[in-house]
């Protein structure tokens, strides 16, 4: 029998970690435990391991892997990157979090309240793919605590092998210790009472990680430069843009880092972009986030005026293409990673062209869904894209998934889960607002929080989206919707973003162009719980079949 897998089959970054846990898996013994890429965070800082073994009778192994490339001279580790050799620390890495797990377990309350003594804990480094010397010895680190190449064969045999004068303050640990230790590692035995916002919460955090397939598209997207992404609502294209500009900025796979430039048509998405990438070590940010507009103000071109199309399609294009052929080197970019590209408008790609450091190999990823086209914009990039197709929903629940899935560019495979039922409150145009005010009301009741609702109009604007907008300014009023309150907009402008209750208020007759579009984006904000109020014939004049699945669920 196998060692107990925490996860069953991780994904590993590197072949290294993945050879080590193949062998460890091969070797252990059934009542030895495996965790895999464990994450620990404390007062100090995050910790990581690439693997913890929890032994009876032997401890709890913290194991730094390192992989080809890896090097020891004068005192000092260090890996070839990208050409050159840059320090690293395995001994510290593995040594810190061994400290910050001991604390960890030893202060939980299910430890204390036990008569667990002081158990051992031990560090180690393992080189999978390089031999070391007969004479190695490191003062950080002697010879049985680290493993090579050729020690592979025998890993599990000498993780066990711990001096006997090693930590003789502290016991190896009994089966029962260890199964604890494991219950408290991996969260088992914690109850929660569920709420309305519980599973929504649950579907979001399984949302959040990529699929296979995203998985895929990504490793692929590192040995391609010219790309354009496509998938209809739902489908994880902004988490795919938000990762790949955070993975092109750090630098993956022997790559170098590179100057990267995320961006977006609409001033809500940009908004929330420059949230995120916040959140993120400086390091691994990109150099620019914004709209379009934003780079052109970046570039010292002031904004023209909203009602004038042709300084948006001929007269800023032109500027921006004159200011990026005179950039200086320091100011160009690697590569653009574009959400939401169907709205970039055909004049709006030579400009970008322009900045890039390499006009021929410099990086192009789009993001787009032509379904999801509110403009009357048409227009791609002048150079060849290689089109990768995204064909499942991970963001909204099947019920929501189904309502709108008529309009989607593709099939979709639904893999949102489950949630309510979608609800439809028919009203008039004329009385659809005053409709929807009220359903704002009844999700409260239900007991979804302030700010996880949206209220969405696809015609005028709610009256409470104009004052904020009036009081605050665009940028103002997009500041709000990071606030815990209710939020009122508009379809336009919430493309690419989502919470997890939408009121769609349908207040027109449908007859407007692009009322299709606008409808699609609509049915598709909300991840968990969606109320439609308005005339199913509006609706209809959309799509009959969209109208139909409202239908079955109108109150």
């Amino acid at each position: 029998m196998a060692p107990q897998l925490f996860p069953p089959d991780p994904r590993f970054t590197t072949d290294s970690e993945r050879v080590v846990w193949e062998r460890l898996r091969q070797s252990l013994n059934p009542a030895d435990t495996i965790l895999a890429n464990y994450r620990l965070t404390d007062s100090h800082k995050d910790h990581e391991a690439d693997l913890i073994v929890v032994a009876p009778d032997v401890g709890i192994i913290i194991i730094e892997v390192k992989g080809a490339g890896t090097a020891y001279r004068d005192g000092q580790w260090s890996r070839r990157y990208d050409g050159r050799e840059q320090p690293i620390h395995p001994v510290t890495q593995a040594r810190d979090m061994r400290y910050a797990l001991q604390r960890y377990i030893e202060s939980d309350p299910r430890w204390l309240a036990g008569s667990h003594g002081k158990v051992r804990f031990a560090h180690s480094v393992v080189l999978p793919f390089t031999p070391l010397p007969c004479n190695f010895e490191a003062a950080e680190c002697p010879r049985w605590m680290i493993h090579d190449k050729d020690d592979l064969a025998r890993l599990a045999e000498r993780l066990a092998d711990i001096p006997l004068g090693f930590e003789t303050h502290r016991i190896p640990p009994d089966v029962d210790d260890c199964e604890l230790i494991v219950e408290i590692l991996t969260g088992k035995g914690i109850e929660v009472i569920a709420g309305v916002e519980d599973a929504s919460a649950e579907r979001a955090e399984r949302a959040n990680r990529l699929t296979q397939e995203q998985d895929l598209i990504l490793s692929v997207t590192r040995l391609l430069r010219r790309v354009e992404i496509r998938g209809g609502a739902g489908s994880g294209k902004t988490v795919l843009a938000l990762t790949q500009a955070r993975q092109l900025s750090q630098g993956r796979n022997d790559r170098r880092p590179e100057r990267v430039a995320l961006l977006c048509y609409s001033i809500g998405l940009a908004n929330y972009f420059r949230r995120e990438v916040a959140s993120w070590q400086r390091k691994h940010r990109p150099a620019f986030v914004g709209t379009f507009e934003s780079l052109a103000n970046l570039w010292g071109i002031p904004s023209g005026s909203r009602d004038d199309p042709l300084f948006w399609e001929e007269k800023l294009p032109s500027l921006m293409a004159e200011r990026a052929a005179d950039l200086p080197p320091g100011h160009r970019f690697d590569s653009f990673v574009v959400d939401e590209a169907q709205d970039f408008a055909e004049s709006w790609w030579r400009p970008l062209i322009a900045a890039l450091r390499d006009d021929e190999e410099g990086g192009l990823f789009l993001y787009s869904d032509e379904n999801q086209r509110l403009f009357n914009r048409f227009g791609r990039p002048p150079v060849p894209l290689i089109p990768l197709v995204l064909d499942h929903n991970l963001r909204n629940t099947r019920q929501i998934a189904e309502v709108f899935r008529p309009l989607a560019p593709s099939r979709m495979r639904l893999e949102g889960g489950d949630g309510p039922e979608v609800a439809h409150i028919p009203a008039s145009p004329e009385h659809a607002l005053d409709a929807a005010d009220d359903q704002v009301e009844a999700l409260l009741d239900e007991g979804w929080a302030p700010g996880s609702i949206a209220l969405l109009t696809t015609g005028a604007r709610h009256p409470e989206q104009k004052s904020l907008q009036d009081l605050h300014g665009q940028d103002g009023y997009w500041d709000c919707f990071q606030e815990d309150e209710v939020f009122y907009g508009h379809v336009l402008g919430f493309k690419g973003l989502e919470r997890r209750a939408v009121v769609l208020c349908v207040n027109e007759d449908g007859t407007r162009q692009r009322f299709k579009e606008r409808i699609y984006v609509g049915l598709s904000r909300a991840t968990d719980r969606l109320i439609v109020v308005g005339d199913l014939e509006a609706i209809g004049r959309a799509d009959g079949e969209v109208a139909r699945n409202l239908a079955r669920s109108s109150c």
